[in-house]
């Protein structure tokens, strides 16, 4: 009985996986349409926004799609992980977390280095 329980559990986790980590690809696959459809706006001169606004909307997209991949990696080891697998799921935490924190420190420079240059340009 437990079992069945056991195989029901995993496979079920393991579908989970395969969704949040194919979320996560669709996320990246969308952040880098928006980024393309922006540049190509701004070569033709229909758009504002500049290389470093399209790298920081990029960027978000590649913040959530992180802790997306996150996520599915700590559901490959939710039941019965070896010790294996947990020193990879924390070798992989702390590289996409210390990836993740960098990314947000650009980000948050950037949109206050552009928001210091809103606040003083005329107009």
């Amino acid at each position: 009985m437990f079992e069945a329980a056991e195989t029901l559990t995993r496979d079920a986790l393991a579908w989970l996986r395969l969704l949040v980590e194919t979320l996560g690809a669709i996320v990246i696959a969308v952040g880098i349409a928006a980024a393309l459809l922006a540049l190509v706006r701004h070569a033709l001169g229909r758009s504002d926004a500049g290389f470093n606004q399209v790298r920081l909307r990029l960027g978000r997209y590649l913040l959530l799609a992180l802790e997306l991949q996150l996520a599915a990696d700590i559901l490959s080891t939710a039941i019965a992980p070896s010790w294996d697998q947990i020193g990879k799921l924390a070798a992989i935490a702390i590289i996409r977390t210390l990836l993740n924190y960098f990314l947000m420190l650009e980000i948050r420079e950037e949109e206050g280095e552009r928001k210091r240059n809103k606040d003083v340009s005329p107009g």
